[in-house]
């Protein structure tokens, strides 16, 4: 009779943290330590940074500036839900060593270098689309081909695009670069808008534009996870 007592009172106190915890996760109070998510490592690059600013819009906007503002909020939603997250850069500055004859490849080259230090789970590349023709716009993700992991995590934040966001494309694309060949780990590119276009790029300055492109990353994220 006490045998069975124990296992009774375990099994209440077992339903209570488990109800503790997803009361938290919902009210978004979880942080890495308490979350079974802390399991899961994520990179975030911001694509460009010091020389290299990437795309510049019609009204001024650089694109290395938006990529760092999406990536540290992305960081934020993810940490918040319980991931583990390092970023490439944290500031403005390029990643390439300054006396590097090629700056870009020794930029490049750096990044890899943190993804394989870190070896994360997934790795999420932030950029700000362009394309001569200025009509064009919509959010959409690119991936390595040669990855069925890397197309899988493409299509869960697509869908979440294309759910969520205005004009957003209806599918994730295979790309053929850098940042999604050069490590085995499941890798996309995140388009998040076009900075050739004035209504995008006008959107892709706004906090609740930005807000909502973080969340419904964040929301492929998990949805690959589970």
């Amino acid at each position: 009779m006490y045998v069975i007592n124990i296992r009774k009172y375990s099994i209440i106190l077992l339903c209570i943290l488990c109800c503790g915890v997803i009361a938290a996760i919902i009210g978004g109070v979880v942080n890495a330590s308490t979350s079974p998510n802390a399991k899961y490592t994520i990179v975030i690059d911001a694509g460009h940074g010091g020389i290299d600013f990437g795309s510049e819009g019609y009204a001024g906007s650089k694109e290395s500036e938006l990529n760092l503002s999406y990536a540290i909020t992305l960081k934020r939603y993810c940490e918040d839900y319980g991931f583990k997250v390092v970023l490439t850069r944290k500031d403005a500055n390029g990643l390439y060593d300054a006396l590097a004859s090629n700056k870009k490849k020794d930029d490049m080259k750096k990044r890899k270098q943190i993804i394989e230090k870190v070896n994360p789970d997934i790795v999420i590349s932030i950029h700000m689309n362009s394309f001569a023709e200025s009509y064009t716009r919509g959010a959409q993700v690119f991936y390595n081909n040669q990855s069925d992991n890397s197309k899988a995590l493409a299509d869960c934040i697509q869908k979440q695009f294309t759910k969520n966001l205005v004009k957003a494309r209806k599918s994730s694309q295979a790309g053929d670069y850098y940042i999604v060949n050069c490590t085995r780990f499941p890798s996309v590119i995140c388009e998040c808008g076009f900075i050739s276009n004035r209504e995008e790029e006008n959107l892709l300055n706004t906090e609740d534009y930005k807000n909502q492109v973080c969340y419904s990353i964040l929301c492929g994220v998990i949805s690959y996870f589970a």
